[in-house]
C-alpha cells in the first residue's frame, strides 16, 4: 500500500479542521494606555479578560511597553486610538513590535480613531503625506491587520499593505436617529467633503439633504459659508467624521437656525474637541451633539457643555473581533458609508 495522500494524512486533516471557517481562534485582547476605558468594554462584550500590559517610563520621557503574559502563537488584538499626543501612536507601534518579537501568531491593531488621517494627500508643495507615513510605520512594526472606524478619507485604506477593516459609525448613529422620531428630518453635511456621507444617511432614511459650502483662507478658520438646500421648518441633523475646533459645525448650525430650521443636531464620530470647541458648542444653536467614545471625554470638557451625548462603539468592535476570530464575514458592517 502506497503512502497516504495529503487528504488522508491525519496531520493535514487536523490542521485543516483547525483552519476551517467556524473555528474560534485562540486570541488575547490588550490595550494601550490611552484607550483602556474603551478596551475594557470591548473585552467585556467579547467575553474575554483584558490582557496585562506594563509601561515602564524613564525620567526623560522615554517609555517601553511590555506584555506581562505570553502571547506566543496567539492572535493578538491591541486597542489604541492615536489621538494627540503622538505618544499614543508610538506606544501602539512599540506594542505591535513587542508582540511580533514575542512570537504572536497574528497582530491586529484596533485603532478606533486613526490620527494623521487629514494628511492624506499633498494639498500644497513641500508637505508630507502623514497618513501614508503612519501606514508604513505600522507595516514596518509588523502588524497583520488594521481595524478602524470612519477614516477622514476612504482612500487611506489603500495606504496599508495589510487588510483594513473600515467600520462605520452609521451602524450606531442611524438607529439612534430613528429612535428620535424627528418629523420633517433633513440630513446635512457641514462641508462639501462630507456630501457622500450625508447622502448615504439621507438615502437610508428616505429624507432630503442639505449641504454647507465653506471657504477657508487658513486651517481651522472658516472665511465664509452658504447653505445649499431647504432647511426652513426642518429638524436638521449634521453628520461628520470628526469635530475638532467645532468652528465649521457651529457656524453651520447657527446658519441653519437663522434660515428657519426648527432644530439643529449634529452627529460626529470622533470628538477631538480641541481649543475652545466645547465653549463654541455650548454657545451655538445646536440642540445636542452626539459623538462616539473612540476618543475619551475628559471631565473638564464635560463641565464646559451639557449638549454632548456619547454613544459607545465597544459592542460593534467586539462583534467584529469575534467575527475575525471565527473567520466569518464582516461585510454586514459596511452597508452604510
Amino acid at each position: 500500500m502506497g503512502p497516504p495522500t495529503i487528504v488522508d494524512n491525519p496531520l493535514f486533516t487536523t490542521f485543516a479542521a483547525l483552519s476551517a471557517p467556524g473555528m474560534y481562534e485562540s486570541a488575547k485582547i490588550f490595550s494601550g494606555t490611552a484607550t483602556r476605558y474603551l478596551a475594557e468594554k470591548i473585552a467585556a462584550y467579547s467575553g474575554e479578560r483584558l490582557g496585562e500590559v506594563h509601561v515602564s517610563r524613564f525620567s526623560d520621557g522615554e517609555f517601553q511597553p511590555s506584555f506581562e503574559e505570553t502571547v506566543r502563537g496567539e492572535l493578538v488584538f491591541i486597542v489604541q486610538s492615536t489621538f494627540p499626543p503622538t505618544d499614543n501612536l508610538f506606544e501602539l507601534l512599540l506594542m505591535v513590535d513587542a508582540a511580533r518579537r514575542a512570537s504572536a501568531k497574528r497582530i491586529v491593531a484596533v485603532i478606533p480613531y486613526f490620527g494623521f488621517a487629514r494628511q492624506d494627500r499633498k494639498d500644497k508643495p513641500r508637505v508630507s503625506i502623514g497618513a501614508k507615513l503612519v501606514a508604513n510605520m505600522f507595516t514596518a512594526a509588523g502588524v497583520d491587520r488594521i481595524m478602524t472606524m470612519d477614516l477622514h478619507a476612504d482612500q487611506i485604506q489603500g495606504f496599508f499593505e495589510v487588510p483594513v477593516d473600515h467600520l462605520f459609525a452609521s451602524s450606531i448613529f442611524l438607529p439612534h436617529i430613528k429612535d428620535m422620531e424627528l418629523e420633517d428630518l433633513v440630513i446635512a453635511a457641514p462641508d462639501t467633503g462630507g456630501t457622500k456621507r450625508a447622502n448615504a444617511y439621507a438615502k437610508h432614511l428616505g429624507v432630503d439633504m442639505a449641504i454647507c459650502y465653506k471657504q477657508r483662507k487658513v486651517a481651522n478658520q472658516v472665511e465664509s459659508m452658504t447653505v445649499i438646500g431647504d432647511v426652513k421648518g426642518k429638524n436638521v441633523v449634521l453628520v461628520d467624521d470628526m469635530i475638532d475646533t467645532a468652528g465649521t459645525l457651529t457656524k453651520a448650525a447657527d446658519m441653519m437656525a437663522d434660515l428657519g430650521a426648527t432644530s439643529v443636531r449634529a452627529m460626529c464620530t470622533h470628538a477631538v474637541l480641541s481649543g475652545e470647541a466645547c465653549q463654541r458648542i455650548e454657545a451655538s444653536a445646536l440642540t445636542e451633539l452626539i459623538v462616539t467614545d473612540t476618543i475619551p471625554m475628559s471631565d473638564e470638557k464635560k463641565a464646559l457643555t451639557t449638549k454632548i451625548q456619547q454613544l459607545s462603539v465597544a459592542q460593534l468592535f467586539a462583534d467584529v473581533i469575534k467575527r475575525v476570530r471565527n473567520h466569518e464575514s464582516i461585510s454586514s458592517h459596511f452597508i452604510i458609508a
